[in-house]
């Protein structure tokens, strides 16, 4: 069941009953990337899957990702109040960890899947990269570069309905948004923030993440207050997809 928040500018799939639990999905994905793991989340939650600003039915914002953090707060506070859990992967990650030294009291956890506070050098130059080229020539020139950093090439070429259904995805996306969010990332850094995100936080990494590695994770947990490290054997930046049972172990005894 689809529903909007914040004030009619969020669209979110919702489904379960019990505490609000919102999946914030990736830069390079959509909120399908939370169809192996939803169904069983409502077992025991209400789970809200948002189409972050700018994605699929949900409005854009202008400010940067601080507006995103904002406007995600807005929904959770809406929707969930104190007691709701927020997951984040990938940029759905650095949106809810940005929304939580914005507005420490927004949500009772955290779960930052593949995500971190600061990018490498490296990893600022891959999100400029990207920008250039799918401005220059569209997003389609980008989309093999987008599957790599998502998924390591033997689970593609083990998978290829599933990577049909994630390019196809990918190219729906606004290339404007996109691009945005690329130059963003490409400046943020939340470390000197993290000293006040004061609730619990469970910080997961897949151990071939080449998007966001896990020497990201490493540094992230270690520099918030209140944080746990799991290293997902096997998986790169989309562990829920890859491995989703393994990611629902991980998370079980947090979400309790």
């Amino acid at each position: 069941m689809d529903r909007f928040f914040a004030q009619g500018t969020l669209n979110a799939a919702v489904s379960g009953e019990g505490p609000a639990l919102f999946l914030f999905h990736s830069l390079l994905s959509d909120r399908a990337s939370f169809d192996a793991i939803a169904p069983q989340l409502s077992r025991t939650h209400r789970v809200i899957v948002p189409e972050l600003p700018g994605f699929g039915g949900s409005k854009a914002v202008s400010g940067g990702l601080a507006a995103v953090a904002d406007r995600m707060a807005e929904a959770v506070s809406e929707a969930g109040g104190r007691d709701a859990i927020v997951l984040g992967n990938g940029y759905g990650g650095f949106v809810a960890l940005q929304m939580a030294t914005r507005h420490p009291d927004i949500a009772s956890k955290l779960i930052l899947a593949d995500c971190g506070a600061a990018f490498s050098e490296p990893g600022r130059e891959a999100f400029r990269t990207m920008a250039a080229v799918s401005k220059a020539k569209g997003l389609a020139a980008i989309t093999d570069v987008a599957m790599r950093r998502l998924f390591a090439p033997e689970f593609q070429a083990a998978h290829p309905d599933l990577m049909r259904d994630r390019r196809e995805a990918f190219l729906k996306t606004d290339p404007e948004v996109l691009q945005g969010a690329c130059a963003q990332l490409a400046e943020l850094d939340l470390r000197p923030q993290l000293s006040g995100v004061k609730m619990p936080v469970l910080v997961l990494v897949g151990e071939h993440d080449e998007a966001t590695p896990p020497p990201m994770s490493h540094e992230l947990a270690a520099l918030l207050p209140n944080a746990r490290l799991k290293i997902l054997t096997g998986c790169a930046h989309v562990p829920q997809l890859q491995a989703p049972q393994d990611f629902l172990d991980a998370i079980a005894d947090f979400l309790k």
